[in-house]
């Protein structure tokens, strides 16, 4: 393993074991509503301190781009992406559906990745050029190139609803086409499933960086495509994901840009 992929799973399992230890007392934890629907609690922040400082111990001329706390550190070519815990609304209510996403980019591509899923204690890990790993055993994405056969991951609007129609047009035809849709609410985590088969295509719209970061290489590592709504790779930037197996992409991708917002397509 890369050396700096190794302090990224340091921090990520640190992380894991404090949201673990938070789960086993969901009524007693702080809960903030950033804005409607979008929530934060004592847990996020004390995940991410956590990473910040393991990083920043390894790699104190290395930038920070991160949820809670935004951008801190040098500005350089390197930067870490960091989800402390992707899924926050599902942890909130013990649906044992979220992640810790850590990315390291340089000069804005992704090369290090990290999603860990402390509920399952999986690792999924990526270096670029390097593969993509499940708790060490290499993952490729499925082998599936009929959409009628295939399982697609998604997300729904749930802090702004300005493009619901558009969202629910292309459920209405994808789940026609599909043999089915699933919707778990932790974008990384959505990725990592795709990078190991376990879905056939994704995609969503209003992402973050950090939801993306680590699950893009580790897509990509695995053999897989993944794009924004134009099929180009400005995702981080725009927030647009559109990802599959290299069949199941072809085809999932004209679907989505057919019914995308025009602002977003264009």
């Amino acid at each position: 393993m890369h050396p700096t992929l190794n302090i990224a799973v340091k921090a990520a399992r640190r992380a894991g074991n404090i949201i673990n230890r938070a789960s086993t007392d969901l009524a007693h934890i702080k809960v903030h509503a950033k804005s409607a629907n979008d929530f934060v609690t004592e847990v996020d922040r004390a995940a991410e301190a956590a990473i910040i400082e393991v990083l920043k111990d390894a790699y104190p001329g290395h930038g920070i781009l991160a949820e809670e706390t935004g951008s801190s550190g040098p500005e350089g070519e390197y930067q870490w992406i960091i989800d402390p815990l992707d899924g926050t609304t599902n942890f909130i209510h013990g649906f044992q559906q979220y992640a810790v996403s850590i990315a390291l980019a340089r000069k804005g591509v992704v090369e290090q990745a990290v999603v860990f899923d402390p509920v399952a204690n999986d690792l999924y890990t990526a270096s670029k050029g390097a593969g993509a790993f499940l708790n060490d055993r290499r993952i490729r994405v499925s082998k599936r190139d009929r959409m009628g056969e295939s399982l697609i991951g998604t997300g729904f609007p749930f802090r702004e609803f300005d493009n619901i129609d558009a969202y629910l047009a292309m459920f209405r035809e994808i789940a026609q086409k599909t043999a089915g849709i699933r919707r778990p609410g932790a974008a990384a985590l959505d990725l990592a499933y795709l990078a190991a088969g376990r879905y056939d295509g994704f995609w969503e719209l209003g992402l973050k960086p950090w939801d993306i970061a680590a699950g893009s290489l580790l897509v990509q590592e695995a053999g897989g495509l993944i794009s924004d709504l134009t099929g180009e790779a400005g995702f981080l930037a725009t927030g647009e994901v559109v990802a599959g197996t290299p069949k199941i992409f072809g085809q999932l991708l004209p679907i989505i840009q057919k019914h995308a917002p025009r602002a977003a397509a264009a």
